[in-house]
């Protein structure tokens, strides 16, 4: 059990580390927030200067469930790239949360900076 909350501790460090870096220097951009389930990716993105969620995407809209889970994150990337320009945001910062960047997190990023999102 023990271990169980050292772990918990360790998320929650790196998440507010990765909050601090985003939110230096004041928000002008909204943010592109994930998070995962060990089943699902949700996608949103955020103006905190209004606390309004202008877009969000999951897997959940993504046909093709046989696709690996690397592969449906950068569709989830483009996706939500697509839903940003509808609402005229180009320009946004990347909020990865406690999750490393790597695998899904990178796909995402990398989906989202083909679908034409600038961070």
């Amino acid at each position: 059990m023990k271990k169980v909350i050292i772990n918990t501790k360790r998320a929650t460090q790196r998440k507010e580390r990765v909050k601090a870096k985003i939110y230096r220097g004041g928000v002008t951009r909204p943010r592109l927030s994930v998070s995962k389930t060990n089943k699902h990716i949700f996608l949103q993105i955020i103006d905190d200067l209004k606390g309004v969620t202008l877009a969000s995407a999951s897997d959940k809209e993504i046909k093709g469930k046989e696709k690996k889970r690397v592969e449906i994150a950068a569709e989830l990337g483009k996706l939500i790239a697509a839903r940003a320009q509808e609402k005229k945001v180009k320009k946004i910062v990347f909020d990865r949360n406690k999750y490393n960047y790597h695998g899904t997190v990178k796909a995402i990023a990398d989906g989202a900076r083909e679908g034409g999102l600038e961070f």
